[in-house]
């Protein structure tokens, strides 16, 4: 592995930086404040950023996106974690399990996607059915050429904003050696289909403007046209092209810590107590040898784990490792963060208390610390046959 940057990733990691700073970061202090982001003010962003040439970074080539290998995603990501997901969710990254469409959808779903005429979200988790994917109830059945859906999703990010989404269904079940387990099928459903709604969500404490949403299905109305690959291989569909989502929320994570990194160092060498700068005090600058040291640590598990993917590696418990490290990381570091600034870290003058609550839930959304810790623990084992 060559631990240097090439002069395009350089590149690209200063340009994101610098839109992320002076575009995103004026926009921050009004999106806590009032919880919604204007959506004149997101497209805004979304033009500005295809103006940059940056929108869709993640898709292939072939079909108009970036073309980004997974290393330089990673950069990518690194950097818009940095600021508020309300508004990053606006520098379009469609889902690559697009590129699993046939003809006739990649013309009604993935071109439009990633040229930024219409925006999608993924729905799998339900209110009976998170970790447990394959326990949800959401169903589908047949009648002649269609699927008559039914049933919740919860939790889903941006739907709100979203013309589409892409949701996984249960369309049966299937014998196997350990009992029957249900099929899983992956359909494109469109906002404005009859029978489907999407409403608010809860209120959350972390990503105050970055919506969840209810989906509702009732008596909804689905072609054979709109499952995306094959039915009964939703779960195969999503391993192939979902893969390394979660190396993305490692990389927010480190880029979030070291911006809380960078307010506590600044503090920790102007702030001045008893006669010297804050910065002296063993209690503060182990903290900030302990931060960086984390810090560095995640950002090279992360990094690392994009690596082998582009070098065609396995790597399913190297992402599983930056994962749970990074998000736990963070929730240390911001906390750390808020220490070394006293009483003034939890004020709203600053973003850490803001950083601090956004932290909680990336050990919980796109799989909890649990299940990173047991797909780890289950890549080391298996090959022992236990």
């Amino acid at each position: 592995m060559h631990f240097g940057l090439t002069h395009e990733q350089e590149m690209i990691v200063d340009t994101v930086r610098k839109f992320v700073e002076q575009e995103m970061y004026p926009l921050e202090g009004e999106l806590e404040r009032s919880g919604m982001l204007p959506l004149e003010v997101g497209k805004e962003i979304q033009r500005k950023v295809i103006e940059l040439g940056f929108y869709a970074p993640n898709m292939p080539e072939e079909f108009g996106g970036g073309g980004l290998d997974h290393l330089t995603f990673t950069l990518l990501e690194r950097e818009l974690g940095r600021t508020s997901m309300g508004l990053s969710v606006w520098w379009g990254r469609p889902s690559n399990i697009l590129c699993a469409s046939d003809a006739q959808q990649r013309e009604r779903y993935l071109i439009p996607a990633i040229n930024g005429e219409k925006i999608d979200a993924l729905a799998m988790t339900e209110p009976d059915a998170g970790s447990d994917v394959r326990g949800m109830k959401c169903s589908a059945r047949r009648d002649g050429g269609d699927w008559i859906v039914n049933g919740t999703k919860h939790f889903i990010s941006h739907a709100d904003l979203a013309d589409f989404i892409i949701v996984f269904i249960a369309t049966g079940e299937e014998k196997t050696p350990r009992g029957p387990k249900k099929r899983i099928t992956c359909f494109l459903v469109d906002r404005d289909t009859p029978g489907f709604e999407i409403r608010k969500g809860y209120n959350s404490v972390s990503h105050v403007g970055y919506q969840n949403c209810i989906l509702n299905f009732d008596n909804c109305r689905l072609p054979d046209q709109q499952v995306l690959g094959e039915e009964g291989q939703g779960f195969e569909v999503a391993n192939e092209w979902l893969y390394a989502t979660r190396i993305s929320v490692a990389a927010f994570c480190v880029g979030r810590a070291r911006r809380a990194f960078d307010y506590a160092l600044d503090w920790s060498s102007q702030r001045k107590q008893f006669g010297q700068t804050i910065g002296r005090f063993q209690g503060v600058s182990f903290k900030l040898a302990d931060m960086i040291t984390e810090i560095d640590a995640a950002d090279w598990l992360t990094l690392a784990s994009a690596w082998r993917l582009d070098q065609g590696l396995d790597a399913n418990r190297e992402i599983a490792s930056a994962k749970v490290y990074a998000s736990e990381m963070l929730a240390r570091v911001t906390d750390e963060a808020i220490q070394i600034h006293g009483g003034m870290g939890l004020m709203d003058d600053l973003p850490l208390a803001r950083f601090w609550r956004d932290a909680r839930v990336e050990r919980i959304w796109d799989g909890t610390s649990e299940i990173q810790r047991h797909i780890i623990s289950r890549e080391l084992l298996r090959p022992l046959g236990s």
